[in-house]
């Protein structure tokens, strides 16, 4: 146990939540208000932007909340990186810097920083451990965001270290589930996935074409097994280093495009177009360090694919 068993123990305490309308951010408010959390700080976009240091301080100075959940950044596939690297770094560099550093001078209990599994170099071992961070070269096509989320990582520890600031920092794999982008340029494989199925559904097509071998393996993780690990790590954990937060379960693209076709009701043909590339052949985390300090994720892939699709149809403009 850590001396910080006192998370739970305060559900009025004022809890700012950064990016509360995002794929993230709303399974962490779903999560603390199911768990009676009754004094939530939350701004969009329009009301505080975090990338303004002057706007941050001020919200700080006048609402000092006594724990933050950075799950603010700005996200995007490979295109939009390629076509907007200076936002990318610049973006993500000003919402940290400003939200740690506020967090800290404003006399914040605990601040958790949320990252992503680009932070590891593109030959990482599989799967990834934790100490795999700064042992080699990025991928290229995404190294501005992993940059500005390694610096993040980086100002968690350093505050730690120089101000004994309670900062940590949680690296979650592939997340899916309610609030996901299914946008049909650039989103990633899974919502993709959902949304092909559902259309090549309602308009009685014979057959989905989807891209490579389906043999690369994947893991996934449902945005609510996420939130609760946030809720985990804020009450148990105060450590320097960062920690993985996976599933620990692998899937094949295969496997995956079967499953999702299974759930949406597609009753046509599955077509591999072995021609296109097929990625990346594993990418795994290692979450041991997570699972020894007790935490282990609770949604199937089949019961969150479920989840998912039923958010899915409620939300979309079919």
């Amino acid at each position: 146990m850590a001396a910080n068993d006192y998370f739970f123990s305060n559900k009025s305490a004022k809890v700012f939540v950064a990016g509360h309308r995002g794929l993230v951010g709303s399974a962490i408010v779903r999560k603390l208000l199911s768990l009676g959390f009754t004094n939530l700080l939350l701004r969009s976009h329009a009301e505080l932007d975090l990338t303004r240091q002057s706007d941050v301080e001020s919200f700080f100075a006048a609402e000092k909340p006594q724990y933050v959940i950075l799950a603010a950044a700005k996200v995007g596939g490979i295109h939009a990186n390629n076509t907007y690297p200076a936002d990318f770094i610049a973006v993500n560099l000003q919402i940290q810097t400003n939200v740690i550093d506020s967090s800290y001078r404003h006399g914040v209990k605990k601040i958790i920083f949320l990252g992503s599994s680009c932070i590891y170099p593109k030959f990482a071992p599989q799967p990834i451990p934790e100490n795999a961070l700064l042992s080699g070269p990025l991928e290229p096509t995404n190294e501005w965001y992993a940059i500005a989320k390694i610096s993040g990582i980086k100002m968690c520890q350093a505050y730690r270290i120089q101000h004994k600031f309670d900062a940590i920092s949680a690296m979650p794999t592939n997340l899916y589930g309610p609030n996901d982008n299914f946008h049909p340029e650039n989103s990633h494989v899974l919502p993709a996935l959902i949304r092909r199925f559902h259309e090549a559904k309602v308009q009685g097509a014979k057959q989905v074409v989807v891209w490579g071998t389906g043999s690369p393996l994947r893991e996934f993780l449902h945005v609510d097994d996420l939130a609760d690990a946030v809720m985990f790590l804020m009450e148990k954990y105060s450590g320097l280093e960062h920690v993985n937060v996976g599933s620990g379960k692998e899937v094949t693209i295969k496997e995956l495009a079967e499953l999702v076709k299974e759930v949406v009701g597609f009753q046509g043909e599955l077509v591999w177009d072995s021609s296109k590339p097929d990625g990346t052949p594993r990418k795994l985390m290692d979450s041991s360090k997570l699972a020894n300090l007790g935490w282990s994720p609770n949604v199937s892939l089949k019961d969150g694919l479920v989840d998912t699709y039923k958010w899915y149809l409620e939300n979309s403009k079919q």
